[in-house]
């Protein structure tokens, strides 16, 4: 190869890095940098305004063997086992009847997607005024038709649930047009294949769509895990996490440990606790993946 052809593939190779710059730039400085230095504070005890000191593991032990840190963790797994199959099964009846040829289809896709693109903070304070126990219109509503009135997020019982449902209502339009979306790369010809054979629409939907979309189950599956295992906005609009930490959620706690009590060398060690058990399930998912069919 020549000099020349050399010299070009190095000023090729030194503009491309130039033009990735800013992009590196900024994930070292707001992405792995923050990351790194959480992972370092988690191993010290800091308020902030103080000189940090090294405690070691003293963080991480001090919240495995809590009692409040179990309590949430249990808190934020009932979320994750109300929600995801919720979410999961709504949006995809959701998908299958949207993907049929009726009129104004186009116009309850938009209706059951508005949820999403509005803002958490104001659909939490909505829900928070329909789930008052004195004067909310669910509650009126109830008690007109002579069934108890919950104290909804007043209630140890129904706090959570009540978040679960608020939280199904505004995601679920995210997920259904994911679902929309491997419906229609399904081929009709299967379904017509099918129709011939004699295959009800039971049959057709257990041995055709369900394969066909289940690389978009599985995503879909995966990312309503991680939202359900990180949800913050909900209870912290909504609840505080009360009544009686019956609604702390392990972000929520990582939140007030860290800007409500100072501690984040606790904060950076819960969040870590966390990553791991993300990153465990996310394996275990990924493991026994086997019904996702990528060959169709």
């Amino acid at each position: 190869m020549s000099t020349s052809m050399l010299s070009r593939n190095t000023k090729d190779h030194l503009w491309a890095y130039l033009f990735i710059t800013p992009q590196l730039l900024g994930l070292l400085l707001f992405a792995i940098g923050p990351v790194l230095f959480a992972f370092a504070i988690s191993f010290m005890k800091w308020d902030i305004t103080s000189t940090p000191v090294w405690v070691g593991l003293r963080n991480y032990e001090k919240q495995l063997s809590d009692p409040l840190f179990w309590k949430i963790l249990s808190n934020t797994l009932l979320f994750s086992a109300l929600y995801i199959p919720a979410t999961l099964v709504l949006a995809l009846i959701l998908a299958l009847m949207l993907n049929q040829n009726i009129k104004g289809r186009m116009v309850f896709r938009a209706a059951y997607f508005v949820p999403v693109i509005t803002s958490s903070i104001a659909v939490a304070l909505v829900w928070t005024w329909l789930y008052n126990p004195d004067f909310g219109p669910i509650n009126i509503a109830l008690q007109s038709m002579g069934l108890p009135a919950p104290g909804w997020l007043s209630s140890l019982t129904w706090a959570m649930p009540s978040i679960v449902i608020m939280t199904v209502w505004q995601s679920v339009g995210y997920n259904m047009v994911l679902f929309l979306a491997g419906l229609q790369g399904v081929p009709r010809h299967l379904y017509e294949a099918a129709k011939i054979d004699g295959a009800g629409a039971w049959q057709q939907f257990l041995k055709i769509t369900l394969p066909m979309i289940s690389p978009t189950t599985f995503f879909v599956l995966t990312m309503l895990l991680i939202h359900a295992l990180q949800v913050f906005n909900e209870p912290y609009m909504m609840t505080k996490g009360g009544p009686a930490d019956a609604t702390n959620v392990i972000v929520l706690h990582i939140y007030n440990t860290a800007f409500q009590f100072y501690k984040m060398g606790e904060a950076s060690a819960i969040s870590f606790v966390l990553f791991f058990i993300i990153f465990v399930i996310t394996l275990f998912q990924f493991k026994f993946s086997k019904w996702v069919n990528y060959d169709v």
